[in-house]
Formats: C-alpha cells, sequence, structure tokens
C-alpha cells in the first residue's frame, strides 16, 4: 500500500496483482511499461512470474522487492532478468529515484534519432535501432540491460572495464547499485553468445581487473 500510494502521487499508473498466477495472467493481456515484482506471492512466487515474463517480454524492465537480502537472493533474482533488486526495508525515495532511471532510459530509447546501426561480430549482428541481437538471422531476446552492456562493450573492443566502470557508463552515474549486478548479466550475456559460456572468448574476464570484449572474426 505505501509503494502504491508513493509512486502515484508521483504521477505513475499502477496495476496490483497480489497474486503470482494472478500477475502471469496480467503478463499475458497486455505489455507494461515497468514491473515491480515481490518474491514473497502466494501462488507462484516472484522467481517464477519473473522467468514467465521474461519468456514474453525480453526488454520489460524489472525491479525485485524482498525482504530477503542476502547476496545468493540477490544473485538469483538477477541471475532470473531482474534489472534492479531492492532489499526491504528500503526508502520510498530510492525506489522512486528506479524507477525514474530506469523508465527515463526507456524515454532516452524512443527518442534516440535514426540512422546506420548496425553492428556485427563473427555470425551476430546488433541492431540498435530496433533493439535486437540476431544470430542467423534469428532473434535473440536480451533484456534492457543486457542489451545496454553488450551494445557498450561491442562499442569499445579490446578495452578493460571494471565492474563500477559498467555500473557508471551502462547503468548511470546516479546508480547506486550493486556490482554484482554487473557480474549476473555479463554471465546471462555469455549464455547467449558463447559457444561455451564456461569458457568465454568474447566477453573474456581480466582477473583483477573487470571484463574485455574481443570480438570473433567475421564470418564469410
Amino acid at each position: 500500500d505505501a509503494v502504491r500510494l508513493h509512486l502515484e502521487q508521483a504521477g505513475y499508473q499502477l496495476h496490483r496483482e497480489a497474486d503470482g498466477l494472478r500477475a502471469m495472467a496480467a503478463i499475458d493481456r497486455q505489455r507494461w511499461d515497468l514491473v515491480l515484482l515481490d518474491l514473497m506471492l502466494p501462488g507462484a512466487d516472484g522467481w517464477d512470474v519473473c522467468r514467465h515474463l521474461r519468456s514474453r517480454h525480453a526488454d520489460v524492465p524489472v525491479i525485485m522487492l524482498s525482504a530477503r537480502g542476502a547476496e545468493a537472493h540477490r544473485v538469483l533474482g538477477l541471475e532470473l532478468g531482474a534489472d534492479d533488486y531492492l532489499a526491504k526495508p528500503f526508502s520510498m525515495l530510492e525506489l522512486l529515484a528506479r524507477v525514474r532511471a530506469l523508465l527515463r532510459r526507456i524515454d532516452q530509447l524512443r527518442q534516440a534519432p535514426a540512422g546506420n546501426a548496425l553492428l556485427r561480430f563473427g555470425a551476430w549482428q546488433l541492431d540498435t535501432l530496433r533493439r535486437e541481437l540476431r544470430h542467423g538471422g534469428q532473434p535473440v531476446p536480451l533484456t534492457l540491460r543486457e542489451f545496454d552492456l553488450l551494445h557498450f562493450l561491442v562499442r569499445h573492443p579490446g578495452q578493460t572495464f571494471a565492474r563500477g566502470d559498467l555500473l557508471a557508463r551502462v547503468w548511470g552515474a546516479g546508480f547506486d547499485g550493486y556490482e554484482h549486478t554487473v557480474n549476473s548479466h555479463i554471465n546471462r550475456l555469455r549464455g547467449k553468445i558463447e559457444a561455451d559460456p564456461r569458457e568465454p572468448r568474447c566477453i573474456v574476464t581480466v582477473w583483477g581487473l573487470g571484463y574485455r570484449f574481443d570480438p570473433p572474426a567475421p564470418e564469410r
């Protein structure tokens, strides 16, 4: 109730479901601008709802809310596709800031100027206008942050970035986030573009420093 009150006072329109199964049905009925997802739900928990959402809408931003503040729960939420994770108790001002940051990012993407923005690496194509990753002509679903992170890395081949640098450059300088967010998104990207995610060749870990993108040779 407090979350709904503060968000509505900030000018947002909300639809609320208190049951995980009903939330899945709402996800099937229409596309949402952003999902605030509590983990402790009857019917189906937040993990199941997040999986369901990601199977249908890869790029809808998700902020997970949970009393489970342990690192393992944060990591699992991020690995399932959450863009952000807030542990209870949290400040309503902080929640509003996170919501505004994600929605502002979406507005920026919609207002981005058109142009030739097709990036290729190996057999992959990254279309920055359609915000699509394709392999062999087939689209590969990416979340909002996965796309932004991959786009940034592809545009800076051979450069090593620390997790804090990637948080600032991809999530934004004002993002007061959790550095493992970067690890989780890197792991998900590796699962989608690497032939063997356990032995990555494109998104490489530079031990003690961060991550580097090594583009594969273009296919002939």
